[in-house]
């Protein structure tokens, strides 16, 4: 018996995503696109921003869930839809059912975030919680899906869902025909499908970048633009946390991608707190993610005008603290120090005083005056300081010095 080998899905086109964009027009925000200034001078490259963190959800994701909804058949409509997702997919897909009159399913794994479980069930879907990992509660989604008729929304493996993720970037060179480089963060693979498809069609000599996380190289490897380990750890960029890219997503990047920048975690980081502190936006670590490709790999991007998509700004609270601190410490704001002070009354007095003289902040104190690494009439004292400029910690410490305390600068 002779068994025919199926043939790979056809791409979506350039036409699937302007048919898109008239789908989901009036239902999708379309996000400021705006010229930063200052990124510009501090990249070296004119720099566009796409703020699709201000989306409802804050995130991209709306476009490709709402656009798939739009295109089911009345009888997929009538049976529901089914998803697996801890994060924007869930949102997106959640939001939009219930918009549409379409009954939703989300799958999330069990350690899941209550805070992200709540805000899934407020838009008025059916969360089952299943399994440590996304791939867990991924293989739960496929047993539902087949046991209730329920249509499975991928969160990027699927044409309707990467044609609705190319509406972003058909907004951007609508609005600004002179970007001649985009800067897209991948996990799976659909936002760069969809630009990728987009940009290629409309400007064929369009630099596209991709930008994935270090912990989560997955398609640059499969594109053969990474051979290395991958870093160990947690990545900040959850959003682009992805082991396995998508099939169609992978021949889209292969054809039409000229470059994938694998990022550290620093640079993820640094480009969190860069938003922040320059645009005054929100952007989770995958949101950063084109930002960190600029810093971390000037080379790509220096003097063209770059389309970064700023793709999502659902970002947790204590890490974005974390983030936030790390950044002081990193440039320098955020020191600690080690005083060896004489046990007696008024020395830490004296020790604050020379700190706020020089505008510093004390953010934590502790007084270790029972330190088996103390004198018996000394008491050691740690002290982290928030500075108003790095430059001032000589100085700080050499008024230190002068009141006969024993200072030295300590590593977090």
């Amino acid at each position: 018996m002779n068994h025919t080998a199926r043939p790979p899905e056809p791409l979506p086109t350039l036409d699937d995503v302007r048919a898109a964009a008239a789908r989901i027009e009036g239902s999708i925000a379309r996000t400021p696109f705006l010229q930063s200034r200052t990124l510009s001078k501090v990249l070296g490259a004119t720099v566009w921003l796409k703020f699709e963190n201000l989306q409802f959800t804050a995130s991209f994701k709306e476009r490709g869930a709402l656009n798939k909804l739009l295109t089911l058949s009345a009888d997929e409509r009538s049976r529901g839809v089914i998803a697996a997702s801890a994060g924007n997919h869930a949102q997106g897909v959640a939001y939009h059912a219930a918009r549409t009159g379409v009954a939703a399913t989300i799958v999330m794994p069990l350690t899941t975030p209550n805070v992200k479980v709540e805000r899934v069930r407020e838009h008025g879907a059916r969360v089952i919680l299943h399994g440590a990992t996304f791939a867990e509660a991924a293989a739960e989604m496929h047993r539902r899906a087949e046991a209730e008729g329920l249509t499975v929304v991928h969160p990027f493996d699927d044409p309707a869902v990467i044609a609705g993720q190319g509406t972003a970037t058909l907004e951007m060179l609508e609005a600004e025909p002179a970007i001649d480089t985009l800067a897209i963060p991948i996990g799976g693979g659909g936002l760069i499908a969809g630009a990728a498809l987009v940009a290629r069609a409309l400007k064929p000599d369009i630099r596209i970048v991709g930008v994935q996380s270090a912990i989560f190289p997955g398609m640059a490897r499969a594109a053969g633009q990474f051979d290395g380990a991958a870093a160990s750890g947690s990545s900040v960029a959850e959003g682009i946390a992805v082991s396995d890219p998508g099939q169609i997503t992978r021949r889209i990047v292969a054809s039409h991608v000229d470059h994938i920048a694998v990022v550290g975690e620093d640079a993820i980081e640094e480009a969190v707190a860069l938003l922040l502190g320059v645009e005054k936006t929100l952007c989770e670590g995958a949101g950063a993610a084109g930002i960190a490709a600029m810093t971390a790999r000037p080379e790509l991007f220096a003097g063209r005008t770059v389309g970064v998509i700023l793709s999502g700004g659902n970002i947790d609270t204590r890490v974005l603290v974390t983030v936030l601190q790390r950044h002081l410490t990193r440039v320098g704001r955020m020191v600690r120090i080690r005083a060896e002070l004489p046990d007696n009354p008024g020395s830490l007095a004296r020790l604050t005083t020379i700190v706020a003289a020089h505008g510093g902040n004390i953010y934590e104190l502790r007084h270790e005056r029972f330190a088996a690494t103390s004198r018996a009439k000394e008491s050691a004292v740690s002290v982290d300081i928030e500075l108003r400029d790095p430059a001032d910690l000589g100085l700080m410490m050499q008024d230190m010095t002068a009141e006969n305390f024993l200072v030295r600068r300590e590593e977090f």
